[in-house]
């Protein structure tokens, strides 16, 4: 009996000892813990994602990938085969098994240190939101008497959609939905049992039981859940041994983007950071852009060709390396260290026939690169000169040679990456939305966004600013001004300029249409000068140019302004709007985790346009971001009483209209007529080329898009030549311009009130009397129209050498 109740005794001691630890433990660390309730509104790390405007996915940038869930989507399937690997037991118990804890405690006492935490699912759920990941007892009393809390306060159905959300899964997976599209690429409600099982295995070692690291370590993982589910009576027989069954398919599916659209990417997000700041990256926004994806992809592909077509006239500079030995697998490692550059793939010459080459891919595969696409290949030798012919393609490359090729279909094309440089901007002249945009030749090459940043001479594409001061000042189409040798002397100095023609011709009294299909230099140099330097700036920063871009000199009638495609497709706008002066905007609308759209767009939009659409603003627009002044902050209009915007008017309407009407001739007659080819007589253009041809332009447009193209060095230095803006730029145009206008109907700008249409003599620019020899029909506002032969001028007619404002050009002389 003393000995029964010294053992009771004991006994009654050791658990009131241990009551009273657990109660001093409770009320020292109870204090500190945080509260339940903030999990009930926590919100998860979801990364930004930026769509085109129809909703293909352009880029996700953040640290975890995380899609939320809730649960009542979640697959019966797969509750139960987490349950089945993690907490059985998890319907029944209080958030702590004390079965689990005692043989975690039994494994410290054998082995000396932890081996496993004993931890049911909702202490998991408590580390994961609350705590850290440090093993100490201390930790684990916490985990303990948050747990408790938890499952006081949450349902089994919360804890669950918390815990399923949080986990990390490997492979920057957090959540089953982000683990079920990275491993599977599909949702977790499309996944197969097996597929379930191999999911539910990841929590307890997400590199151990990887599927892509460690398949068949995977698999054994898989299989005892799917043993567990089919002791458990969770699923019967039969799908168990067909999920036993299924083979490991696993594989990565990572989060490549459906639309090849990086520097648009690069520009929402940039957007977005200045905006939210960090938070950008983790809280879930949804970004739509006004980049259609059909749109970008003529764009991407219309300037990486025209890039190569430019680079592959001017020789094959060689090989990027060369490699010695002949082993495989050391050629493979090799082209590890090779980035592919657009959709120019690295490849060993792993054979040399005299029709073809074999071309080794990093992927392993092996390729024909036919002799046909090699006979571009002559040695470059400089920009302006070239090697002999090559006459088979062991004159062009050797085995071990590291090269490039392109895939065209089925084919395999031998290539190079180029080191000219371009930019393509297509813009919706009504609103400002960004329809295309590509910022260089490949953004793995090169992240600078040549589009928004480069700013380099645009040459001749300048010079319809200055045609348009001239017609609002009253001259016409018609009007003749002298194409002939001008020089200007600064006064007390012995600096000369004379400026030329590019082909150092000189055709006299020539009308205005024709000077600027012939792109005439000293005919808009003495437009500039007769219509004043001070007078003309103020005029040309309507469109929207900067005053520092703007040379306060008679150069600037040479296009020798420095200003981006995106400053220069902003101007042009104007000509096809009717003389409103637009912002280009990209981000069209941004919504929260939640989707509830929090941004929407209200850009200034041509009148004619906005009355024929809805009167408030549609829900899904979005907030506007203007890059046309640089200006890159992020505008809410989001208030519901926000008014629809229009925008100014800065040229009148008829100037627009004649310039779209003499801008049609540089396609129909100028140094645009290649563009003849597209068949379509509704296209409005011009051609810039500046100095030694470092820099090649073409802007051009219809009624609905305007668009600009940029080619040239990042470093300045000459193209070639002969190498102008209808060789280079204007073809990269017309492929943009006739992959997005394939089946419309031609839609120029229409035809606006005031407008004079009149038969004209060429040789003198005045009204035609009957029977003048090559009398043509010219527009002009009805204020302006042109005298008749006899010198009797119609009411506010205007003489070709009527007064205009007071020049302040230098002294100059006529030869």
């Amino acid at each position: 009996m003393r000995f029964l109740k010294f053992f009771l005794w004991s006994c009654l001691t050791i658990f009131c000892g241990l009551l009273l630890s657990l109660s001093g433990a409770y009320l020292y660390l109870s204090p500190n813990l945080p509260s339940v309730d903030s999990l009930r509104s926590i919100q998860l790390q979801i990364p930004l994602r930026i769509y085109s405007n129809d909703d293909k996915l352009i880029a996700e940038y953040g640290e975890m990938r995380r899609n939320p869930i809730a649960f009542t989507d979640i697959p019966e399937d797969f509750i139960a085969a987490l349950l089945a690997a993690e907490d059985d037991n998890f319907a029944n118990h209080y958030g702590v098994e004390v079965s689990s804890l005692m043989r975690a405690a039994t494994q410290i006492l054998k082995s000396g240190h932890i081996q496993t935490g004993g931890s049911t699912i909702t202490m998991q759920v408590a580390k994961n939101y609350f705590l850290t990941s440090e093993r100490s007892f201390s930790r684990k009393i916490n985990e303990i008497l948050l747990a408790l809390q938890i499952e006081r306060e949450l349902s089994k159905d919360e804890i669950l959609e918390l815990y399923v959300n949080k986990i990390y899964l490997g492979n920057r997976a957090y959540g089953i939905e982000a683990a079920a599209h990275v491993y599977y690429g599909k949702s977790i409600r499309e996944l197969n049992l097996a597929q379930m099982a191999m999911i539910a295995g990841l929590p307890k070692a997400p590199s151990a039981f990887n599927p892509l690291a460690n398949p068949q370590r995977a698999k054994e993982r898989r299989d005892w859940i799917l043993g567990r589910m089919y002791r458990l009576g969770r699923i019967d027989e039969a799908r168990y041994q067909q999920a036993l069954a299924e083979l490991v398919d696993a594989s990565y599916h990572g989060s490549s983007p459906e639309l090849d659209a990086p520097y648009i990417a690069e520009m929402a997000r940039a957007e977005l950071v200045g905006r939210f700041g960090s938070a950008a990256y983790t809280d879930g926004f949804r970004v739509r852009t006004t980049v259609t994806s059909d749109r970008q992809i003529a764009a991407n592909e219309a300037l990486a060709l025209g890039l190569i077509e430019y680079d592959q006239r001017h020789g094959y500079r060689g090989p990027e390396g060369h490699m010695s030995t002949t082993d495989r697998a050391a050629w493979l490692k090799e082209l590890g260290n090779y980035r592919g550059q657009g959709n120019l793939a690295p490849a060993v010459v792993s054979a040399v026939s005299n029709d073809a080459i074999k071309a080794l891919l990093r992927d392993g595969s092996e390729h024909s690169v036919s002799w046909d696409s090699m006979k571009w290949a002559r040695p470059h030798i400089n920009t302006n000169s070239l090697g002999p012919q090559p006459k088979a393609p062991s004159d062009v490359v050797k085995p071990g040679d590291v090269i490039r090729v392109q895939a065209v279909g089925e084919e395999f094309r031998f290539a190079q990456v180029p080191q000219a440089q371009g930019a393509l901007v297509s813009l919706d002249p009504h609103d400002g939305s960004i329809e295309a945009l590509s910022g260089g030749f490949s953004f793995g090459q090169s992240n600078y966004n040549r589009a928004i940043q480069a700013k380099r001479q645009p040459g001749s594409s300048f010079k319809p600013f200055i045609y348009s001061a001239a017609l609002d000042a009253g001259y016409t189409p018609a009007t003749l001004v002298n194409d002939s040798p001008i020089v200007f002397i600064e006064q007390g100095q012995d600096r000369i300029w004379r400026p030329k023609n590019d082909n150092n011709t000189f055709l006299g009294p020539i009308r205005l249409r024709e000077a600027l299909y012939k792109s005439r230099n000293l005919v808009s140099i003495r437009l500039l000068q007769t219509l004043g330097i001070p007078h003309t700036l103020e005029y040309i920063k309507r469109f929207g140019f900067k005053s520092e871009d703007l040379p306060p000199n008679l150069s600037l009638a040479l296009g020798t302004a420095t200003l981006t495609p995106m400053e220069i497709a902003t101007g042009w706008t104007a000509f096809a709007n009717g003389g409103y002066k637009i912002e280009p905007y990209l981000i069209e609308r941004i919504e929260d985790r939640d989707g509830k759209v929090i941004f929407t767009a209200n850009p200034a939009r041509v009148p004619e346009r906005t009355a024929a659409s809805a009167e408030t603003p549609d829900e899904g627009e979005a907030a506007a971001v203007s890059y046309a002044q640089n200006d890159t902050a992020l505008i809410d209009h989001s208030a519901p009483d926000a008014e629809r915007r229009y925008a100014e008017q800065i040229i009148d309407e008829r100037t627009a209209y004649i310039m779209t009407s003499m801008l049609q001739d540089v396609i129909k007659r100028g140094t645009g007529r290649k563009a003849l080819s597209m068949g379509r007589g509704d296209l409005a253009g011009k051609t810039g080329t500046t100095n030694e041809s470092k820099d090649s332009w073409f802007s051009g447009y219809n009624a609905d898009m305007v668009t600009t193209v940029w080619a040239g060095f990042d470093q300045p230095q000459s193209l070639g030549r002969r190498e102008y803006g209808g060789t280079v730029a204007l073809p990269i145009w017309m492929k943009y311009m006739s992959a997005v206008l394939d089946g419309a109907p031609e839609h120029a700008p229409a035809e606006p009130e005031g407008i004079l249409t009149l038969r004209i003599d060429p040789r003198t620019g005045r009204a035609a009397a009957p029977g003048t020899p090559d009398a043509y029909f010219e527009v002009f506002r009805s204020e302006d129209s042109p005298p008749s032969m006899d010198g009797e001028m119609t009411p506010g007619s205007v003489l070709p050498d009527s007064p205009l404002p007071e020049s302040e050009a230098a002294p100059m002389d006529l030869f």
